[in-house]
């Protein structure tokens, strides 16, 4: 019985759907295995499919094509170390989330997922059918359990594979990212360790998918929970573990064990990844938005810019009459920091062709919100034409302060394919582009330094719809209209709650009566990156018809 075993973790980034496209980083990486002398290869959950693919795995054609990858994948490998790869699978009528371990050309164990997680952006319970639990397989001499994800999360699954015989845990993962979430998964993988007396393998993917981002950050666990490799978080990574076994068991080499940023460098990151992943895996190439001069804007141009690079992103200013002229400096100063193309598209004659043709029918009647909306609504037909006319991918910018309380104009300023700050509060917008304009890493494509301008961090945001208009003669000042939404909606506090915190009773519920009237406009937004555990769609799901309100 061979006294070492290499397991090569690959911390890799499939795309859903691309099937022979990560078919082939998984021979990539058996061919990394087998140059550097791997025992087994082992790639995260459903990597062959690429996840979540929702409910493209309820198409039996998409998980028949799975499967011929997956044994095309056991032919190619046959030649070296084992394959440990995720995808579907169908058993009669019965769909499965799967770990395969290819080995000698075939299909030498199949892992079935046990406990299916329900909640937040996961949806398993309706997708797949319950596997049950199974004990080990062997590889060189190494006996091995493989619970997927969410199986590693409570005792059973883990304690059965090793009173059966497992030596080593492996954990093939599609955990996607929410703040300070990799604290939780370390503890709880700490605590498998510590139960059950064994090495353990947490291995995660990485990149983005639609709304997700998962986030690597990848470790190896010894006995007792000491930590024996930490991966990067966001980055594609290697990392070849030696074990050796003694009289107690096996044990892992210690190795590098990376730093992981802070969170505001994380939720940064994630945005830029998002928008990146989402603009490669769909094939769009560039990117336009309204370039207001307020903070919005600003912060969604530069992470733009460092997803895409400056030369793949033309900002629009598109001015009224009530346009200041600070904003159209602040504009032309933040597009000339960042190096991306700006132009000028003024909405005037627009909207006074669309004044004097509904000039009949509004007759009589005072001006307000409509008229305010209509100049959203041109800014959004212009940019989506444009969006059309050069094949760029229009960016919407709305934070999730005002996409909580609707403070956005439906088929106006919410138009557009992504929005990269959907998740993120407007008092954090703030820490953010602080934080950008201190701080360059070599992932960002763009420039360094101060490049979001410090006049557009310090001034009072307004939308700029109407003479000498600010954002609080509408809303409660931020900084109280986010502390109640923190509470209303990622804690799902009462307003008694609110109110017992220290908010006034009348704001609170008028808070509360936004968020809920508001419901149909985020049902028809834009994705964006998800930053938190109570993200607008698949992690807050709410009617838009609702007549209950609480009274507390």
């Amino acid at each position: 019985m061979s006294e070492t075993f290499r397991l090569l973790m690959a911390q890799l980034n499939p795309t859903v759907g691309a099937l022979s496209s990560n078919a082939d980083k998984a021979r990539d990486a058996w061919a990394k295995g087998k140059a550097d002398g791997a025992d087994m290869v082992a790639l995260p959950e459903m990597f062959v499919s690429g996840y979540q693919a929702q409910d493209l795995v309820m198409k039996p054609a998409f998980v028949a094509d799975c499967m011929s990858h997956i044994d095309q994948l056991a032919a190619d490998c046959a030649d070296g170390p084992a394959l440990a790869i995720g995808s579907p699978v169908a058993d009669g009528d019965r769909l499965y989330n799967a770990y395969f371990i290819l080995k000698n050309g075939k299909v030498h164990a199949r892992m079935l997922k046990h406990f299916l997680p329900n909640f937040n952006v996961f949806d398993e319970v309706r997708l797949y059918n319950r596997g049950a639990i199974q004990g080990p397989y062997e590889i060189a001499g190494a006996r091995i359990g493989s619970p997927i994800c969410e199986d590693a999360w409570y005792v059973d699954v883990c304690e059965t594979m090793v009173e059966s015989g497992a030596e080593i845990l492996v954990v093939p993962n599609g955990s996607p990212y929410y703040r300070d979430k990799f604290d939780l998964r370390l503890n709880k993988m700490v605590a498998r360790v510590i139960e059950n007396d064994v090495p353990l393998v947490y291995l995660n993917m990485v990149g983005g998918q639609d709304d997700q981002v998962f986030d690597g950050g990848s470790f190896v666990l010894n006995r007792g929970g000491k930590l024996a490799h930490q991966l990067p978080v966001f980055d594609e990574a290697y990392q070849m573990v030696t074990f050796t076994r003694d009289a107690e068991g096996w044990t892992a080499d210690e190795g590098a064990k990376t730093t992981h940023p802070d969170s505001f460098e994380q939720d940064y990151r994630v945005m830029v990844e998002s928008l990146r992943d989402y603009m490669g895996k769909t094939g769009f190439k560039k990117v336009l938005l309204g370039l207001s001069g307020g903070i919005d804007s600003a912060i969604v141009a530069t992470i733009a810019a460092d997803a895409l690079g400056p030369e793949n992103v033309r900002c629009v200013m598109l001015p009224s009459e009530y346009t200041s002229q600070a904003s159209l400096d602040d504009a032309a100063d933040a597009a000339t920091r960042l190096g991306c193309t700006y132009d000028t598209v003024s909405i005037a004659k627009g909207r006074a062709a669309i004044t004097e043709t509904l000039g009949p029918l509004f007759e009589g009647l005072d001006e307000g919100l409509t008229e305010e909306n209509i100049q959203s609504r041109l800014r959004g037909l212009l940019l989506m034409a444009m969006s059309n006319k050069f094949g760029s991918m229009l960016l919407t910018t709305g934070n999730k302060s005002e996409v909580a309380v609707g403070y956005a104009t439906i088929y106006g300023d919410m138009a557009g394919g992504y929005n990269p700050i959907k998740d993120m509060y407007k008092t954090r917008v703030f820490d953010v582009c602080r934080w950008r304009n201190e701080n360059h890493r070599d992932w960002m494509m763009g420039h360094a330094g101060e490049v979001i301008p410090p006049q557009i961090i310090d001034k009072p945001p307004t939308a700029e719809l109407r003479p000498d208009q600010k954002d609080s003669d509408s809303l409660p000042p931020y900084p109280v209209l986010d502390g109640i939404l923190q509470m209303l909606v990622d804690d799902e506090a009462s307003v008694a709650d609110c109110v017992a915190a220290g908010y006034d009773r009348d704001t609170v519920k008028k808070v509360e009566h936004l968020l809920y009237i508001s419901e149909y406009k985020r049902f028809q937004s834009a994705p964006g990156a998800r930053l938190s555990k109570r993200a607008f769609w698949l992690d807050r799901r709410y009617p838009i018809v609702n007549r209950w309100r609480d009274q507390s």
